[in-house]
């Protein structure tokens, strides 16, 4: 017989589990609906999915055309190759800074004239001031057009800019003239203080900028100045130009130059290069005998002071008697060039020890800075006199003093020093005045006759000669205008002593010089490339302001 566990042909829709066929068990049903879930779920996730995808793409579109129409790109300075700016009845003094003066990130020219009326307009009287009056002037890097000018009372006596930064103070520019003190924004022109001048004074630059000694929040300043034959500091106000303290005698002898030095303590020293060589000492004994308590917030130096004298506190640095130039290299830590009649030589800023020392003769103009090679160390550009109207331009080691490269030309008069701009490959070009010898015309005047020079040091055995007609130059800078790029050299024209000739202010981008300039070889085993593809090197030149 059949038994009732088994489904059979004759039930046939008995399922083996007892479960009538087309009816599923509940775990089944229970599964089916779970699949069903997961179905609709995922159908759903697929929805967000795809509206995620659409929202983001639009959000995309909305961004690039946001930035593409809405929003405008910003668009770089256009700047002239080349500009001049003249000034038919003015005179004009050495001093010319380059600074920013409009905000578009190319730096401009600043410059003082004196004359009955500026390119705007301007005239002394107008300003209630004595004609003829002094004009400090903001030109455009870009084109060479007036940003503004700035009507002041004669005489002038010096200038320095470049004292805002970092020092919370709303002027950059410090003049001194007709006995009074002036300072002036750099982007507008505007005065922001003037205050009588120390009776009796003459001071000179560089103005110090120093720690907040008023707490006023602001960075002050000290000026060092003459008092026949007595060298005296003085303090003013970063913030309002009034004097702080008392005038503090500094040594009985004139002081020929003066640079405010950074220990590796912290402490600030004022170093004077006087007849017997360059002395330091400490800005807080300064500060102390200027105004009692004054010197608090300053540090002292414990290695420094061990070497100073007890009776006056100056530290040596070196001594000598022929000191001709004493110099502040830009580096960190910064070291002291100093220039006397038989040598040049480099003392560590830190130790004061002496690093290397070259024995020369006479040198004809302050040294300056470049890269020669690519060790990183600064190394240093001397004009040496030879005699015979000669000089010898001298490339000198930065870590050894030894010479690395060498030219000589024939020593034309107002001659600006040798200059340099650094290149992204770590090196420099630099930038040389004179006359070659073999370049030199007999018939024509040395005086007439000045020519430039440019030196790539891996093309070391040859110039790159431009000649220009110029006239008697005032001040000279060859440097970046723009982060990076836009390598170029301005030169201040103006009349020598009793010369009727215009003040002229030049800009000329420094690769605008090579198609047209002379390729000459110098010394032996000359450079074998052709002189085009030397003249294309100096075109590839990229340029760092690092």
């Amino acid at each position: 017989m059949e038994t009732a566990d088994h489904a059979t042909e004759g039930d046939p829709l008995k399922r083996e589990d007892g479960a009538e066929a087309g009816t599923a068990p509940a775990a089944s049903q229970t599964e089916l609906k779970k699949k069903t879930c997961q179905e609709l779920s995922f159908a759903k996730l697929t929805h967000w999915r795809t509206a995620v995808f659409f929202f983001s793409l639009f959000l995309c579109l909305t961004i690039v055309f946001a930035f593409s129409f809405i929003i405008p790109c910003p668009v770089r300075p256009q700047y002239l190759i080349s500009w001049n700016r003249t000034f038919t009845e003015a005179v004009t003094y050495d001093f010319l800074a380059v600074e920013d003066a409009n905000k578009d990130k190319v730096k401009d020219m600043l410059f003082v004239i004196k004359d009955t009326k500026g390119s705007q307009n301007n005239t002394c009287v107008d300003a209630g001031l004595p004609s003829p009056c002094l004009f400090l002037m903001a030109v455009d890097g870009t084109d060479g057009e007036t940003l503004w000018e700035r009507p002041l009372e004669a005489e002038f006596q010096w200038a320095q800019c470049g004292l805002e930064k970092d020092t919370g103070r709303n002027w950059d520019c410090l003049l001194s003239h007709s006995n009074q003190f002036t300072a002036i924004d750099k982007y507008t022109g505007d005065i922001r203080w003037q205050q009588p001048q120390p009776p009796g004074l003459q001071s000179s630059v560089p103005v110090l900028s120093v720690p907040d000694l008023d707490g006023d929040q602001v960075s002050d300043m000290a000026l060092v100045a003459q008092s026949n034959p007595q060298t005296v500091m003085f303090f003013l106000s970063g913030k309002t130009g009034a004097q702080i303290g008392s005038v503090v005698p500094l040594n009985s002898t004139e002081t020929v130059n003066h640079v405010l030095h950074l220990s590796k303590e912290g402490s600030y020293y004022v170093l004077l290069q006087k007849d017997t060589g360059v002395f330091g000492l400490a800005l807080w004994r300064i500060a102390a005998q200027a105004k009692e308590g004054m010197e608090k917030g300053l540090k002292m130096d414990k290695q420094w002071e061990k070497m100073a004298s007890t009776t006056s506190g100056f530290v040596p640095i070196y001594e000598s008697d022929s000191l001709m130039r004493m110099l502040r290299t830009d580096t960190d830590p910064f070291n002291l060039l100093l220039v006397t009649g038989k040598e040049v030589a480099l003392v560590d800023g830190q130790t004061l020890q002496l690093l290397w020392k070259y024995n020369t003769s006479s040198v004809l103009s302050e040294p300056s800075f470049g890269h020669f090679n690519k060790d990183k160390e600064l190394d240093v550009v001397v004009e040496e006199d030879i005699g015979n109207n000669t000089k010898k331009v001298m490339v000198l080691d930065g870590e050894s003093g030894g010479v690395l490269w060498y030219v000589d030309l024939l020593a034309t008069p107002n001659s600006p020093r040798p200059a340099s701009i650094l290149t992204t490959n770590s090196f420099s070009v630099f930038m040389l005045w004179g006359v070659l010898p073999s370049e030199a015309n007999s018939s024509v005047p040395l005086t007439s006759d000045r020519r430039s020079y440019m030196l790539h040091p891996l093309h070391s055995k040859v110039l790159l000669e431009s000649t220009h007609v110029m006239d008697h130059i005032v001040s000279f800078r060859a440097t970046l205008l723009e982060h990076g790029r836009h390598a170029a050299y301005i030169t201040l024209f103006g009349p020598e002593m009793g010369a009727d000739s215009p003040v002229v202010l030049s800009k000329r981008k420094l690769k605008q010089d090579v198609p047209d300039s002379k390729v000459l070889r110098i010394g032996t085993g000359g450079d074998i490339e052709t002189n085009e593809n030397i003249k294309e090197a100096f075109n590839r030149l990229r340029f760092s302001d690092d």
